[in-house]
């Protein structure tokens, strides 16, 4: 008895495999990071659907439900092409297709970070401007649902809830301005667009934000589990600070 399943996806990465197929990794809503077989996947017909950010229906089928499985998928955005124009715009990307892929485990389904990665990809389209802030949204979402979220309620100091600017980097609590004089340059800054839903910040802040899901995602996802920061990640954070 095969089993399958049917569903709207992301792809993350695509890897040769055998004489022209591919092993690709896709993010779906219910069933998580789920890799597949697509035959014929690194072939020249094939190729410009599987680059990683697409948006696609994917359908999935295998003997056994443990199997790598069979693969297929119909185009229905083509984001990897359109942020090719802009190159900030692939970077921030790449870095959010190899996030997800480096720290989420597979056939885990986290519906609400694929619900954050639907809205990143579809602001993308009106430049990268429109989709930093919520693509630095959605790192923070990452590290709260894997267990590591970060405290911006009130401060960890005095217990206030204005006036937060900054977090600690141990602790991963907001720390307010009057808490953290004399001890600023030992905090991370905290960017105003992390605590507001309708502010997109801009370049000084998205430095600021991508430093502090940075910190704690290379020390608590990746550095815990022996593997370093996904290279796409780190180039993205040197395509904002040049």
């Amino acid at each position: 008895m095969s089993t399958e399943w049917q569903a709207p996806a992301i792809i993350l990465s695509a890897r040769p495999f055998g004489e022209g197929g591919a092993v690709v990794n896709v993010i779906t809503r219910d069933h998580g990071r789920h890799a597949g077989l697509v035959r014929g996947g690194a072939s020249r017909a094939q190729s410009a659907l599987w680059q990683a950010g697409n948006m696609i229906e994917a359908r999935w089928i295998a003997r056994l439900a443990d199997q790598l499985g069979s693969l297929s998928g119909e185009m229905v955005h083509p984001a990897a092409a359109l942020a090719m124009e802009e190159p900030l715009g692939l970077a921030l990307l790449t870095s959010l297709c190899a996030v997800a892929e480096g720290a989420l485990p597979e056939r885990e389904p986290h519906p609400v970070l694929f619900e954050g990665m639907i809205r990143v990809v579809s602001r993308l389209v009106h430049g990268a401007g429109q989709a930093m802030a919520d693509y630095i949204r959605w790192e923070a979402m990452l590290l709260a649902e894997l267990g590591f979220g970060i405290d911006l309620a009130s401060c960890a100091v005095t217990g206030a809830v204005e006036d937060l600017v900054f977090v600690s980097p141990k602790s991963g609590r907001a720390v307010s301005a009057a808490a953290a004089t004399g001890w600023e340059a030992r905090l991370l800054p905290l960017p105003a667009f992390l605590r507001a839903a309708d502010d997109d910040g801009a370049v000084a802040a998205w430095a600021d934000g991508l430093r502090l899901t940075g910190h704690f995602l290379e020390r608590d996802v990746f550095h815990g589990h022996h593997r370093a920061m996904p290279e796409a990640r780190v180039r993205l954070v040197e395509r904002v600070m040049a």
